[in-house]
Order: C-alpha cells, then structure tokens, then sequence
C-alpha cells in the first residue's frame, strides 16, 4: 500500500487534509520501550500551522490521541494508533478546484488517476497536513534511537537566496543539534534567519512564495546500519523524504558536488583514532554512507523543497468540465515557504528509517 513505510518498524498513515482526523498507526516497535507523550507532543509543535508570520493562518491544536499500543508508558507489542483531529477546516475555498487544477499541485493528476472520487479539499491525502502524524511517529522513534546514542537534528540551509553556514561533516556534536532544535527559526547564524524571514515575508506581499533545501544530520550511528542495494541508508531515507510533499531533490554527503570533482579529491582517507581504535574518515564527502551502509561518520542529507505551489497570483489552467483554457487566483490559507515547519518533518522521516534500519541491523 502506498500509504505504508518500513520493514522491521512499520508505519501506515491514514486521513485527508479536511477529513475528520488524520493518524498514524505504528507497528513493530520494541517492546518495554518508554515514550514521553509531552516531548513528542513538543516535537509535534515545532511543525504546526499558524504559530507565526510565515506560515499558514490555519490553526490547529494538533493535540495527539493515542488509542492504542501504550500501557503504562511504555510500548506494549502491540501497535501504536494515534490520531489528530481536523478542527479548522474550510472546505468552501477549495470548490473550484474540482474544474481548475492548481499549476504545481497534484489536483490534475488525483482527478486523472481517480476519476473525480478524491477528496479534493485541501489537496486530500496529498496535503501537507499528512506530515503531522508523521512527526508523530519520528517523535516516537527518535526518542527510542536517543538511547541507542544516536541523535538527529536539522536547520535551514537556504531559502531563495538566503543562505545558511553548512555543518561541519566531520565534527557534529549532539549539543549543535539540540541548540538548533530549540531555535524558532532553526539556523547556524541567526543573522541569516532573518534575512530568511525577510525574504518570505516579501514573497507573501508579492502573492507568491519561495522554497528551500534543509540540511540534516544523524550522529552515533553505529558502523553497518543498512542493507545492499535497495534497502541501503540513501535508498531508504529517499523513499521517505520524497514521501513529504514539496520535496524535489535529496543528496547525501557531497551530492551532486561530487560530480565535479577528481576521485582523489573525493575519496575519504581512513585513519584509526590511537586512544580508541576507532576508525574514521579525515573527510566526510561520502556523507557517512558508503555502499548504502553506515561508516560511522555523521549521516549528512540535504533535502530540497519546491515553493509553495499555492500563490495568490493569477495563473494558467484548464477547466476541466469545459474542456478548455481558464485562468486560476488560488484562494486560502498556504505557507509562502514550507521549509521553516518542514524542518521536523525531515528529522521525523529520517528518525522512522533509521530505527527500521536498525532494528533490521539486529536480525
């Protein structure tokens, strides 16, 4: 099904945009594990509409349910089903778009595909409103991978032309992490934090929005975490970053970079760590991932996010009823930049496969 993630830990999402509620349903976690509902809660928060000047004005609580899969605090064996409710919704603005496709948006093809029966309110299934069960579940994941040592975190690397300082590859610290976690606006400098918020804030004005690339980074991973070919780590974090709507490119390490260098420039020199024995890279261009299996360098993925399709300016379409050219004013609440609420969503999906991974590891 195309809704389903994972192997080892499973994880299926339910819901539309303006359905009662969306969820998620979490399988194959270990059991007796402790899950602090707040901190997940507060984890949740970090991508929630209408908290700021640059996202959506659609507000919700959403407050998490958890109906099963817990007892006592600690997870069961049984699956984990959560839900969040949908209590503001107005499906009222989204009536044209059952004859006006939005340019961008997956309205043209749901109709193909689906003959007219998708739930077209706010984009359906295909909305960015699915990724809040999904931070739900990396909530949960994440804090089980925090005792295993392994931490994960991300910040804005740009947005326009607004750019970011990069992590240093071969040096990341979980207290970086966790201080750019606790930012509003998760970046290196703060200085270029406003200028991204300058930069989205004069793109609402216009009727028009921006996009951006997110870099992330996980940390004490084991060396041997992945699996060949398909199921490696670059395979298997693609296949859940791309499932977050927006997403249009990801890479690891040096990515596309590596394209334009010579292979002695590439190429990162092992050496062994005296006091420990461990063995390390002196560089990290392949980003902590050699043959799709952990290295035991930080795992270093940058995540690239179309703008917001959704823009008040006046664009071309089709009307479909009439079989002709139409123009199109999207009408709304939309982000002009997703990338500042989609920060958690990436450290979520990331959470979710590594610990699918890792329970794999443990075969």
């Amino acid at each position: 099904m195309s809704s389903n993630y994972g192997h080892k830990v499973k994880i299926s999402i339910f819901g539309q945009s303006h359905s009662d509620a969306i969820g998620v349903v979490i399988d194959g976690l270990p059991a007796g594990e402790e899950i602090d509902l707040e901190k997940a809660q507060r984890f949740l928060d970090r991508r929630a509409p209408g908290k700021n000047a640059y996202s959506t004005p659609r507000k919700e609580g959403d407050q998490v349910q958890v109906v099963s899969g817990l007892f006592q605090g600690r997870t069961c064996g049984a699956p984990i089903c959560a839900m969040i409710e949908n209590t503001n919704t107005k499906s009222k603005d989204y009536d044209q778009l059952k004859d006006l496709p939005r340019p961008g948006h997956a309205d043209f093809t749901a109709e193909m595909k689906y003959q007219g029966f998708q739930d077209h309110r706010g984009g359906g299934h295909f909305s960015g409103r699915l990724t809040a069960p999904l931070c739900f579940a990396g909530a949960v994941c994440l804090q089980i991978l925090e005792r295993r040592g392994i931490a994960i975190g991300a910040h804005i690397l740009s947005i326009h032309e607004g750019k970011d300082e990069s992590f240093n590859p071969v040096d990341i610290t979980k207290d970086e992490l966790v201080q750019i976690n606790e930012k509003a606006f998760p970046t290196i400098d703060d200085g270029v934090a406003e200028k991204m918020q300058e930069i989205i804030q004069k793109a609402r004005e216009q009727g028009d929005s921006v996009g951006g690339v997110i870099e992330s980074a996980a940390i004490g991973l084991p060396v041997g975490i992945g699996e060949p070919m398909f199921d490696g780590l670059e395979s298997k974090l693609s296949s859940i970053l791309f499932a977050i709507p927006a997403v249009k490119g990801v890479e690891f390490g040096e990515g596309f970079g590596a394209a334009e260098l010579l292979g002695s420039e590439n190429n990162d020199s092992f050496y062994y760590i005296d006091e420990t024995g461990e063995i390390k890279t002196k560089t990290n261009h392949h980003g902590g991932s050699l043959g799709g299996i952990s290295s035991g360098m930080p795992l270093v993925v940058r995540t690239a996010f179309k703008p917001t399709p959704s823009i008040s300016k006046e664009q071309s379409t089709i009307s479909l009823k009439e079989g002709k050219d139409a123009s199109l004013k999207v009408v709304g609440r939309h982000d002009p930049c997703i990338v500042p609420r989609a920060v958690p969503c990436v450290e979520a999906a990331m959470a979710i496969a590594l610990l699918d991974l890792y329970e794999e590891n443990r075969k």
